[in-house]
């Protein structure tokens, strides 16, 4: 199946946090969402399914000096769910985060979900409460290039 993908645009934003609501059966992830997206020079790439039925958001967590993305929150509406379209924003996400510069990515996500674009376990990450636990992962966006280790740093808004 083809998915019609595309970035995020200020006019999404309603529709964004109303998914992301129903996503996670709250406000915090469309609150997180919004507060990211006001810290200047967070976000690396937001992208959304066209009429808005999925959503993924990338922001910078540098570990030293390696430009890293950070994957959080991903989200499809439950009409959409089983028909490729996270795994189609994971993949295009990838790809923008590659393009941007960053080295890795990492994520706090179902490892059996997220081993299929070759996430692992980021056992030697630290810097944040996340860090250390099994679903903690991360995947290097450079051939020949492991994940670096060291001190993550999240943006703000992720309260760490």
């Amino acid at each position: 199946m083809t998915h019609r993908l595309r970035e995020a645009r200020a006019a999404d934003a309603g529709a964004i946090g109303a998914l992301l609501h129903d996503a996670f059966g709250g406000a915090a992830e469309a609150a997180l969402v919004a507060a990211l997206r006001r810290e200047t020079g967070a976000v690396v790439a937001e992208l959304v399914e066209e009429d808005v039925a999925g959503h993924v958001l990338f922001t910078w967590a540098p570990i030293g000096d390696v430009p890293v993305a950070a994957l959080a929150p991903l989200a499809v509406a439950a009409p959409a769910r089983r028909q490729g379209l996270g795994a189609a924003l994971v993949r295009a996400g990838l790809a923008s985060c590659a393009d941007a510069g960053a080295a890795a990515v990492l994520v706090l996500g179902d490892p059996a979900y997220y081993a299929r674009f070759g996430f692992r376990r980021a056992e030697a990450v630290t810097g944040a409460p996340w860090c250390g636990h099994p679903a903690f992962q991360a995947l290097s966006l450079r051939a020949g290039w492991s994940v670096p280790s060291g001190v993550v740093r999240y943006p703000r808004a992720f309260g760490t």
